[in-house]
């Protein structure tokens, strides 16, 4: 896949899916966070724990392939498959296990995973939204690429933009004034005495923080 592919599909995921920071995937089990896996890898991360969790022992991320053979492995295929993940017990190959900003990480095997059913309120949800929000090929810029609880009142936003190169993780504060910050977010992310690299977050080039803003 080209990488403009790669971040458009990373993107539409992440679209799909942040409903269920609200919504349980399944049972207890939360979205907290879809990242962009790093250096253009064809797949995208998704943290999943508890409605509170916001630390990095209370998460587990799955890193799903956007491939599977010849098919594009879609927002629906991803619930699908993390529901199946969290009925019961699994046991991981170790080659498979290992850890990513202090989280479980698990590369899960597309080929092989089982796929639950979609739920009446998953299609619902589906007719609903693409009536409401049609599919446009127009994509916004910045860009939402991902997003990830690191606290009860921080976010980390995942966006590119056509001004700056890479994904820029922009830390923003949840009890701000958010249609003030929507406005300012463009510039505010390519400002570079605003930036700095974070070693511990593979998922981006540069950390922007505004919870100060």
């Amino acid at each position: 896949m080209h990488e403009e592919e790669i971040a458009e599909q990373q993107a539409d995921i992440t679209r799909l899916l942040f409903h269920h920071i609200q919504a349980p995937l399944t049972g207890s089990q939360y979205i907290r966070g879809v990242l962009p896996a790093p250096t253009a890898a064809e797949a995208v991360r998704i943290a999943t724990g508890p409605e509170n969790a916001y630390t990095p022992d209370d998460l587990v991320a799955y890193e799903i392939p956007l491939h599977a053979d010849d098919h594009v492995v879609t927002a629906h295929d991803i619930i699908g498959i993390l529901r199946a993940l969290h009925a019961g017990t699994h046991v991981y190959a170790s080659d498979r296990v290992g850890t990513v900003m202090g989280m479980t990480l698990v590369r899960v095997d597309v080929t092989a995973a089982e796929v639950a059913d979609p739920t009446p309120a998953d299609n619902a949800l589906t007719i609903l939204r693409s009536l409401a929000h049609p599919f446009t090929e127009e994509q916004p810029d910045p860009r939402l690429r991902g997003f990830l609880f690191l606290g009860r009142n921080r976010l980390r936003l995942y966006l590119d933009t056509e001004d700056a190169s890479g994904v820029i993780a922009a830390d923003v504060r949840l009890s701000s004034a958010v249609t003030a910050l929507f406005a300012a977010l463009p510039s505010l992310i390519t400002e570079e005495e605003r930036m700095a690299a974070d070693a511990t977050d593979p998922h981006c080039v540069r950390v922007v923080d505004l919870t100060e803003w």
